[in-house]
């Protein structure tokens, strides 16, 4: 049986490989993109990609593709590669580099130590490079309870928000689904989000607000979005079931969700996070976009 493609074994795939991607067996090269003048998009949401769901196509070539499809930028990349997105005029949406892992974070105190180190060094190069967003994890509870998790992160992340707030870099904690994806993660549910955000008090500090990993969790993703908005600094997409295209194939009507968004006076970005199963993976990162494209 093959291997279920998750954000967690896509990221361990990428360091096992130093970088090295293989090309899949379909063609990414005869993309529309490429192909037909491309109509502008409204401009009412900025439209970004996380890159590890596309990541057969060489990260360089992606780049391009995305460019000319129009999209803002990348979501979740290294510092190394930022200087591929500087070339061809992309942002990096949201930063990633400085977590241990998605289990390892910052509801343990144990990674305190390792992890303020490596988010006050990413914190000075986002700053460095104008990026803006940075995104970090609460972890897997292990048998722990929830206000022992609120209590750990609290005390973290105040060792690192005053230092982000001076250099103008906002970090972003992730909502998980820990029913499907990730069993057993932490924030897996808004309240918690919320009450952690409350406690830190800081306008540095906001929920990645991932709309298939909250849909899977607790649904009710427009009234959540009209309720909460203020604490969601950052949002993702994917089709559920599956994760797959956020097409009529799946249960979520995007563009209604992307429409309340807007309501809100939202002006962060949204990036596509689905898995294509669509052969030519570019055509349907470019109807995602043209579906939230509101």
């Amino acid at each position: 049986m093959a291997k279920k493609i998750t954000r967690r074994n896509a990221l361990a795939g990428l360091a096992a490989t130093s970088g090295s991607l293989v090309t899949a067996p379909f063609s990414y090269a005869t993309s529309s993109s490429t192909q037909t003048e491309i109509k502008p998009w409204k401009g009412n949401i900025n439209h970004s990609v996380c890159y590890w769901c596309f990541n057969a196509i060489p990260f360089e070539q992606f780049a391009q593709e995305v460019k000319k499809m129009g999209l803002v930028g990348i979501d979740l990349v290294v510092p190394e590669k930022w200087p591929i997105l500087n070339k061809y005029g992309l942002q990096c949406t949201m930063a990633e580099g400085a977590e241990i892992s998605l289990t390892e974070g910052w509801n343990d105190t144990q990674y305190h130590s390792t992890l303020i180190k490596n988010y006050k060094t990413h914190i000075e190069l986002c700053a460095a490079a104008g990026i803006k967003n940075l995104i970090c994890f609460s972890g897997n509870r292990r048998g722990m309870d929830d206000e022992t998790g609120l209590l750990n992160c609290v005390k973290g992340l105040q060792q690192v928000l005053l230092h982000a707030e001076r250099k103008g870099v906002t970090l972003h904690m992730e909502l998980f689904n820990s029913k499907i994806d990730h069993p057993d993660y932490m924030c897996d549910n808004t309240p918690w989000g919320i009450e952690l955000c409350e406690r830190l008090g800081s306008p540095n500090l906001k929920l990645l607000y991932d709309i298939y990993h909250m849909q899977i969790s607790e649904g009710d993703i427009i009234r959540t979005i009209r309720d909460h908005h203020r604490y969601f600094g950052h949002y993702h997409t994917a089709g559920v079931p599956g994760r797959n295209e956020i097409n009529a194939t799946q249960e979520l009507f995007y563009p209604a969700v992307m429409k309340a968004l807007l309501e809100t006076g939202y002006t962060g970005v949204v990036a596509q996070e689905f898995i294509p199963k669509n052969p030519n993976p570019l055509a349907a990162l470019r109807e995602g976009v043209a579906i939230c494209d509101v």
